[in-house]
């Protein structure tokens, strides 16, 4: 008889956007774990029969803590998930070697010796790979096939999966004493099937020189098939204030045609831009750049504005009933840090799948 419901234990869940991807697979996430308060409130809020528990994983010894509280809840650990902090394995920042960032991927470790998981996810950025020679990757395969899983992992491109955003992310997956290795999910979008910013975004308020209102109304039905899915049963809009820009910012980047950046300004402009992202304007044709933590470099593919906190949701394909809290900074960043939802679903189908047969 196979098992109705498996459940998931998210370390480092951040507001929950991997985790949200396994519950619209079926799964259910009685347990998130983080140190970020905003972040585990909206974790907590999008989770409603999950508990968020604020825990420092530097400190091994409140794995304890999360071991306790499962035993005392009578939580059965299906699969175990998480995305370590990643800025001491990104390109975008110093990568050393004894970075103590690099070594959060142990609590991962710690934790699935305790609770010996069907399955663990531990997801990254690609640079994560080639850290060090590949030091740090083949150091996390040994420590968790010490366990007796069987690991690989398998970079996925966002938008074959659905997404309108151009991101790659690396996933681990291990299957405890299997003998076939994980099967990651295959694509569903071919490049000239891919969501792009303005099937995902177009139909949201301009905002232009307006902050607008804490909630707003949609100001059109939904143009796309993504629009209709990402509303789902959202009557109104949140998270999607505006923002006023300096009139030297709206000078700028009126000069910058959609899919462009400051390269396209005129010469005697040169020289005021040198960050390779800066005055990023979106293609409305296209998927949307990867969505970072920051919101200061990208603008939208018509408005003269940088994306509200909702319009970068909608391109990491959080569905509009998501709440995000904290102020806009700490929205953004939860934003940014996130897994995909539909990328998290495509690999918690697939693992769903691999549990229905061993159960």
């Amino acid at each position: 008889m196979k098992k109705e419901t498996f459940n998931v234990i998210d370390l480092f869940c951040g507001c929950g956007g991997l985790s949200r991807g396994f519950i619209d697979a079926g799964f259910k996430v009685p347990v998130g774990i983080d140190f970020d308060d905003k972040a585990l409130q909206s974790w907590a809020y999008n989770h409603e029969n999950g508990k968020a528990m604020k825990l420092d994983l530097f400190n091994h010894d409140n794995i304890q803590k999360i071991v306790d509280y499962i035993k005392q809840n009578d939580i059965h650990v299906d699969v175990l998930v998480g995305g370590p902090p990643c800025q001491g394995f990104s390109l975008a920042g110093p990568r050393q070697i004894d970075d103590s960032r690099n070594v959060l991927y142990r609590a991962m470790v710690k934790t699935a010796e305790v609770l010996k998981p069907k399955a663990v996810v531990l997801e990254n950025v690609p640079g994560l790979v080639q850290l060090h020679g590949g030091m740090v990757a083949e150091k996390i395969i040994s420590d968790f096939k010490a366990l007796g899983y069987n690991i690989i992992f398998k970079i996925l491109y966002a938008p074959d999966y659905g997404v309108p955003q151009i991101r790659n992310r690396v996933f681990f997956v291990g299957l405890l004493n299997s003998e076939k290795p994980f099967e990651y999910p295959e694509k569903i979008c071919t490049p000239d099937q891919y969501v792009t910013c303005e099937d995902a975004i177009s139909d949201l308020p301009a905002l232009e020189g307006i902050l607008g209102d804490e909630v707003q109304e949609y100001p059109c039905p939904p143009l796309t098939k993504y629009q209709k899915d990402r509303r789902g049963k959202s009557e109104h809009i949140y998270n999607n204030t505006g923002t006023i820009h300096a009139p030297k910012t709206l000078k700028f980047i009126a000069m910058v045609p959609e899919g462009k950046n400051y390269k396209s300004l005129p010469k005697e402009y040169e020289g005021i831009y040198k960050y390779h992202e800066a005055l990023t304007r979106y293609h409305s044709k296209k998927p949307s750049p990867t969505i970072n933590t920051g919101h200061r470099s990208h603008f939208h593919y018509k408005w003269n504005r940088i994306p509200t906190v909702r319009e970068s949701a909608r391109l990491q394909s959080f569905d509009d009933t998501f709440i995000f809290f904290g102020n806009k900074s700490q929205q953004y960043k939860q934003v940014g840090n996130a897994v995909p939802p539909l990328l998290g679903k495509a690999l918690a189908t697939q693992i769903k799948k691999w549990l229905e047969n061993e159960n």
